[in-house]
C-alpha cells in the first residue's frame, strides 16, 4: 500500500468515527449543562468548594469565579514544583527554578501545556499527578464553561444570568472528561502505554560506556486527558513520539480522534441548547472545512518531496515518527495546531517550509477549527457575530445572529477578542528580535534560509503560547528566564483576556429580548452563511499575519 493512500485511509476512518460520536456525545452534553440534577458526588464537591451550584450569576460574577479558581490554580501548582525536592516519588529530582515554575503553571493552567523541560528529567510522579494531570482536567472542563456560558447568552434573553460557573467546572469534569478517560486509558494500557509508578531504570548502554536511563509513569491516564482535554503536555520530551505514550499506528489515531471529538462535538451540544441544530451543523461545516482544507494541503507539502534527498526518502521522513509515516503525522500535526492541544508525534520544525507555515497558521486561526475544547466553539460563535455584522454592512441591515442584534457593544466586545492574540504574538516576537539574549536562544541563523527559519521559531513560540496551543517548532532554547516570563505571561493574558470578552458579550446577550425573524434576516443556518464564515476568518487572519508569515515559513519556502 501507498503511504499517500494509508494516509486516505486513516483521514477516512477518522472521519468516521467522528461521525459516530458526534450525535451521542453532543446530546450527552446538552444534557449535562441543562440538567436541573446533581450527583451524589458533586453535591460532595460543591460542600467542599462552599458553592451553591443552584445560585445563578452574571457575567462579572461568572468571571470572577473563572480568575479566582485560575489564580488558586496557578499558586497551587508554583508551590507543588518549588516543593518537589521534599516531596515524596520525586524520583531524586530536584525543585524547579522559580522562572520555570511560573512558565509551567501558567501553562498547565491556561490549557496550553507549554513545556521548556524534559517531564523525564524533571518531575516527579506527585507533580506529574497531583499537579498536571489535575490541572489537565479542570482547565479543560474551565474552558467547556465558558463556551456554555456564551451559548447560554444566545439562548435566554431579558436576563443577565448565564449559569453557576462552579457547576458547569464540576459537572463538565465528573459527567464527561472522568468517564471518557477512564475509558480511553484502559484502552491504550491495553494496546501497549505504560501505568505505574515505577523509579528509573538503566535499560541500556552507549558504546562510550554512558547507560541509558528511563523512567515510569502513571502515563496512560495522563496521555488520554492530555489529548481529550487538548492540553498536549507530554509525560515524556518526545510527546506523543515515545511508545510509552503512544505506542503503535492505532494508538495514533486513537489520540487524534480524542482531540478532535469534544470540540466537534460540542457544535451539536450548541444547536441543541439554542433550539436549533442546524445552527449547530452551519458551525460544524465551517470547522470541518477547514480542518479538511489543512490536512489536505499539509499531506501534499510533505508527500511532495521535492529535491533528492525528499526523493531518495520517498518522503518528507526528517523527523517524522517512522511508526506513523507521513500520512499520520501530517493528519496529528493539522489536529493538534487547529486545536489548543500541542502534543506532536513529530518534530514539527522538520516539516517542509510550507507544512510549517500551515502549522502557524492553524494557530494564528485563533485554534476554531475545531480548536480547544471550549475555547474553538466560543471563538467561533466571536467570528460567527463578526461574519453577521459585515454581512449587514453589505446590505445595509441591522445585523442579527440567533435572533440577537449585534450593536455597537457586542462588536467591540467581538473586536477586542480578536485583537488580543495577535497583539501578544507580534509584540513579544518583535521584542524578542531586538534583544541580543533573545535572539541568542536561536539556533538556526547562519545557513541559507536559517534567519527566516530562525525566525520562525520564535514566531512559532509565541503563536503557541498565546493561543494556547503549547507545542513548539523546536530549535529555540525556551528555557531561559526571558523566554520562560514572556510566554508564560503570553499563556495569562491569551487565555484570560478574551474569556472576559466572551463573557460581557454573553451577558449583553443575555440581556437582550428576542428579535423576531423577518423576510430580511440572514439565514445562518445555511451554507451560504457558512462560506460567509469560511472567508471571514481567513480574510482577518490573513491581513492580520501575513507580513509576519512572509518573514518566516514564506521566505524559506522561496529560498
Amino acid at each position: 500500500m501507498s503511504p499517500v493512500l494509508a494516509g486516505v485511509l486513516q483521514l477516512t476512518a477518522l472521519v468516521a468515527a467522528l461521525a459516530l460520536a458526534y450525535r451521542p456525545l453532543g446530546d450527552h452534553m446538552a444534557a449535562v449543562y441543562s440538567s436541573p440534577r446533581h450527583l451524589r458526588a458533586e453535591k460532595i464537591l460543591y460542600r467542599c468548594i462552599g458553592a451553591n451550584p443552584d445560585a445563578q450569576m452574571r457575567w462579572p460574577a461568572y468571571l470572577r469565579g473563572v480568575l479566582a479558581f485560575s489564580a488558586v490554580g496557578v499558586l497551587f501548582l508554583y508551590l507543588l514544583q518549588r516543593l518537589q525536592g521534599g516531596l515524596p516519588l520525586s524520583l531524586g529530582f530536584a525543585s524547579i527554578s522559580p522562572d520555570q515554575a511560573f512558565n509551567t503553571a501558567a501553562s498547565f493552567v491556561a490549557n496550553t501545556n507549554w513545556q521548556s523541560y524534559s517531564g523525564e528529567q524533571a518531575m516527579g510522579h506527585v507533580v506529574q499527578t497531583v499537579g498536571l494531570a489535575v490541572q489537565n482536567f479542570v482547565s479543560a472542563a474551565t474552558g467547556m464553561a465558558v463556551a456554555i456560558a456564551l451559548v447560554r447568552g444566545f439562548a435566554r434573553s431579558r436576563t443577565g444570568e448565564l449559569g453557576n460557573f462552579w457547576a458547569d467546572l464540576v459537572r463538565g469534569t465528573v459527567r464527561v472528561l472522568i468517564p471518557i478517560s477512564v475509558i480511553g486509558a484502559v484502552v491504550l494500557v491495553a494496546c501497549g502505554a505504560i501505568q505505574n509508578f515505577s523509579g528509573i531504570h538503566e535499560v541500556g548502554q552507549f558504546l562510550g560506556g554512558g547507560h541509558q536511563q528511563t523512567n515510569g509513569g502513571a502515563v496512560a491516564s495522563q496521555e488520554v486527558i492530555k489529548e481529550l482535554g487538548t492540553n498536549g503536555g507530554g509525560y515524556f520530551n518526545a510527546n506523543s513520539a515515545h511508545p510509552f505514550e503512544n505506542p503503535d499506528a492505532f494508538t495514533n489515531l486513537f489520540e487524534i480522534f480524542l482531540i478532535l471529538v469534544i470540540p466537534f462535538a460540542l457544535t451539536r451540544t450548541f444547536g441543541k441548547l439554542v433550539g436549533n441544530v442546524w445552527q449547530g451543523y452551519a458551525v460544524l461545516a465551517t470547522m470541518g472545512v477547514i480542518w479538511l482544507g489543512f490536512t489536505a494541503l499539509m499531506m501534499w507539502t510533505e508527500f511532495a518531496h521535492g529535491g533528492p534527498a525528499l526523493q531518495a526518502a520517498g518522503a518528507a521522513m526528517e523527523g517524522k515518527e517512522t511508526r506513523f509515516g507521513v500520512g499520520a503525522s501530517s493528519i496529528f500535526s493539522v489536529a493538534t495546531t487547529l486545536t489548543s492541544t500541542g502534543a506532536v508525534d513529530s518534530f514539527h520544525s522538520s516539516f517542509t517550509a510550507f507544512g510549517g507555515g500551515l502549522q502557524l497558521l492553524g494557530m494564528m486561526l485563533g485554534e476554531i477549527a475545531p480548536g480547544g475544547v471550549g475555547s474553538g466553539l466560543y471563538g467561533m460563535l466571536i467570528m460567527a457575530v463578526i461574519a453577521v455584522f459585515i454581512a449587514g454592512l453589505m446590505v445595509g441591515r441591522t445585523p442579527e445572529y440567533l435572533g440577537k442584534k449585534i450593536g455597537t457593544r457586542e462588536i467591540k466586545l467581538a473586536a477586542c477578542y480578536i485583537l488580543v492574540t495577535p497583539t501578544l504574538v507580534l509584540g513579544f516576537t518583535a521584542a524578542s528580535m531586538v534583544l541580543p539574549d533573545a535572539l541568542g536562544s536561536m539556533l538556526n541563523t547562519k545557513a541559507l534560509g536559517a534567519g527566516s527559519h530562525g525566525f520562525s521559531e520564535v514566531l512559532y513560540a509565541f503563536t503557541s503560547g498565546a493561543n494556547n496551543n503549547g507545542s513548539a517548532f523546536a530549535g529555540l532554547n525556551a528555557n531561559t528566564p526571558w523566554y520562560n516570563t514572556t510566554i508564560g505571561l503570553a499563556m495569562l493574558l491569551g487565555r484570560f483576556l478574551p474569556m472576559v470578552f466572551v463573557l460581557a458579550l454573553a451577558g449583553s446577550l443575555a440581556e437582550q429580548k428576542p428579535v423576531p425573524e423577518t423576510a430580511g434576516t440572514l439565514r445562518t443556518e445555511k451554507p451560504l452563511f457558512a462560506g460567509l464564515l469560511v472567508g471571514t476568518i481567513l480574510i482577518i487572519t490573513g491581513l492580520t499575519y501575513f507580513p509576519a508569515l512572509a518573514l518566516g515559513p514564506l521566505a524559506e519556502g522561496l529560498s
